[in-house]
């Protein structure tokens, strides 16, 4: 199992509309994609974010899936102009010592796939993912 987990601080001058929309999105992107075993949206309390999203995935191609998955795609496309400060993690139970690379290629190839979405990253203030290491960039 992967637990894929988000953390996110939207932009200080969002209404409240703006901020539920965004919740929304996050939630959708759970609710929709069959590739989610189960997820969960919520306050980030005693972090350092507002607000978390858990996403379980059974696997790697569970993951491309969730990533490929149009309710995860129209999440970022309009989710992101929303985002002051965003972070990615994965939790695993997997015992393969290459998974962290394996997971950061699957984020690349997204990117790569997809340069509208990278592009819309690029413009989020504080943006980070773990590279193949698990170390954040």
């Amino acid at each position: 199992m992967i637990f894929h987990i988000n953390r996110l601080t939207f932009k200080s001058d969002l209404s409240e509309e703006q901020r539920r929309a965004g919740l929304d999105l996050l939630r959708q992107a759970g609710e929709a994609n069959p590739a989610v075993q189960s997820y969960v949206v919520g306050p980030d309390i005693g972090g350092e974010f507002e607000w978390g999203a858990v996403y379980v995935l059974e696997d790697l191609d569970g993951y491309w899936k969730y990533l490929t998955h149009p309710a995860h795609v129209r999440s970022e496309m309009n989710g992101m102009e929303l985002i002051d400060r965003f972070e990615a993690f994965d939790i695993t139970d997997s015992d393969d010592p290459e998974l962290g690379d394996k997971i950061a290629k699957l984020q690349a190839r997204n990117y790569e796939e997809h340069p509208e979405l990278a592009e819309l990253v690029a413009q989020v203030p504080s943006f980070t993912v773990p590279d193949a290491e698990g170390k954040q960039q």
